[in-house]
C-alpha cells in the first residue's frame, strides 16, 4: 500500500514538472517577461508620455507614504513574530517583502480605482499612439488632430480600465498564509499576485478589440505562462518603495508595447497567435 502512493505521488511529481516545464518554455518564447523592462526603456525615450504620471505624482506619493508608514508602524511587529516561528532568522526579510506586498496591494486599490485610473489609460492609448496604433484607440475614444500625444486623446467612448475586483482582493488574502513557508512560500505568493497581474495587463487592449467575456478568459487561460510572467515582472518592480508609482505607469507602457505587438504580428508568440486575435475580433463586433 505505501509503495503505490509513494509511486503514484512519483508519478503526479513528474507530471506537475512537466508542466511547468511546458508553462516555462512558453513564457520564454513569448518573451512577455521582458515588457515591463522595455516599458522602462520606452517611457524614458519618450517625453510625450510623461504629462499623465507628473499630473499624479505628488498626490501619489503622499497616498503610498501614508499607507507604507502605517503598515510597518503597525503590522511590522507583529507580523515578523509571526514568521519567525516558520522563517527562522529570514523573517526580518521575508516580513519586510510582505509588508511591501500588502502596502502595494491596499495603495493599488485605492489608487487605480480613484486617482490613477484615467491616467494610466491615457498612458495605455498613448503608447498605441506612438507604435501608429490610433486605428485601434480610434476605437475606444475620440482622436483629436492637433496637440500633443496626450492632448488629442479626446473623450473615452468605451470603458477605461476594469477596476480593483473583490474577488482579487479576496483571492490576495486567501494566498497570504503561504508566505508562513519558508522562502517557497513567498515565492509562489509573488507569481499567484504575478498570475493575477499579468490577466490584467491587457484589459484596455481587449476593451478596444471588443472582446465578449468569454473570448477574453480563454485567450488568458490559453496564453496563461506569458501573463504570469509579465505579471511577476510587474508585481516586483511595484513592490518597489516610492518607486512604484513609476512602475506602474512603466508596466502599462510595457503591456500596451506588448499589445502592439501582438496586434502588428511582431512578437514570437504574436506570430502563431495573431491570426487568433483577428478573428476573435472579428467575432466579437
Amino acid at each position: 500500500m505505501a509503495n503505490n502512493i509513494a509511486d503514484r505521488a512519483q508519478e503526479i511529481a513528474k507530471e506537475d514538472l512537466g508542466r511547468a516545464k511546458v508553462l516555462l518554455n512558453e513564457a520564454a518564447r513569448s518573451q512577455s517577461y521582458l515588457y515591463p523592462i522595455k516599458g522602462i526603456i520606452y517611457f524614458f525615450t519618450h517625453p510625450g508620455l510623461w504629462k499623465p504620471l507628473r499630473s499624479k505624482l505628488i498626490p501619489y506619493l503622499t497616498l503610498y507614504s501614508g499607507v507604507l508608514g502605517s503598515m510597518f508602524f503597525f503590522t511590522y511587529l507583529p507580523q515578523v513574530a509571526i514568521l519567525t516561528f516558520v522563517n527562522g532568522p529570514l523573517a526580518i526579510f521575508t516580513t519586510v517583502l510582505l509588508v511591501l506586498n500588502e502596502s502595494a496591494t491596499i495603495t493599488s486599490l485605492i489608487s487605480k480605482n480613484y486617482l490613477l485610473q484615467d491616467a494610466l489609460l491615457d498612458t495605455f492609448d498613448g503608447t498605441l499612439m506612438t507604435r501608429n496604433k490610433a486605428n485601434v484607440v480610434a476605437e475606444g475614444r475620440e482622436l483629436k488632430s492637433q496637440g500633443d500625444l496626450i492632448q488629442r486623446l479626446g473623450k473615452v467612448l468605451k470603458k477605461p480600465f476594469g477596476r480593483f475586483s473583490v474577488n482579487e482582493l479576496i483571492r490576495y488574502f486567501m494566498y497570504l498564509p503561504l508566505n508562513f513557508i519558508p522562502v517557497v512560500g513567498t515565492v509562489a505568493f509573488i507569481l499567484l499576485r504575478g498570475r493575477s497581474r499579468g490577466d490584467s495587463a491587457h484589459e484596455r487592449y481587449f476593451q478596444l478589440k471588443a472582446w465578449s467575456t468569454s473570448r477574453k478568459s480563454e485567450w488568458l487561460k490559453t496564453h496563461k505562462a506569458p501573463y504570469t510572467a509579465f505579471g511577476t515582472v510587474a508585481t516586483l518592480l511595484e513592490m518597489i518603495p516610492l518607486a512604484s508609482i513609476l512602475f506602474s505607469f512603466t508596466n502599462t507602457v510595457g503591456a500596451a508595447l506588448w499589445a502592439a505587438d501582438i496586434e502588428a504580428g511582431e512578437s514570437e508568440m504574436a506570430k502563431g497567435t495573431a491570426p487568433g486575435l483577428r478573428e476573435a475580433a472579428k467575432k466579437a463586433e
